[in-house]
């Protein structure tokens, strides 16, 4: 399984952003369609901290309540992509943030940086 994450880049306080995530799959018991999906994040000096997970249906989600409702994910599964829209950017959310597949984070992509600084 291969995930390549993008969007991330400098944001003011405030501001928007959405990540994205393309993942391919050649396991044939498990193409992305059927992988669970997380959102991840490492802020500087700081451990990981879960942010959102989805069903590989989407029928289901969930995010880390702290977030307060400001983060949320979504997939395409007809575009093999997984998305993290993020509202009302705070300059604590300035982190590196990885999309992770599979219940318990088995894949990983690389990881897109994120800044929130005016």
């Amino acid at each position: 399984v291969q995930l390549v994450e993008a969007g991330g880049g400098l944001a003011q306080p405030g501001g928007s952003l959405r990540l994205s995530c393309v993942g391919s799959s050649d396991l044939p018991t498990l193409p992305f369609n059927k992988l669970y999906m997380n959102w991840v994040r490492r802020a500087p000096g700081k451990g990981l901290e879960w942010l959102c997970s989805i069903y590989s249906d989407g029928s289901v989600s969930a995010c880390v309540d702290s977030l307060k409702g400001r983060f949320k994910i979504s997939r395409d599964n007809a575009k093999n992509t997984v998305y993290l829209t993020m509202d009302s950017l705070k300059s604590e959310d300035t982190a590196l943030y990885f999309c992770a597949g599979h219940p318990l984070l088995r894949y990983w992509g690389q990881g897109t940086q994120v800044t929130v600084s005016s």
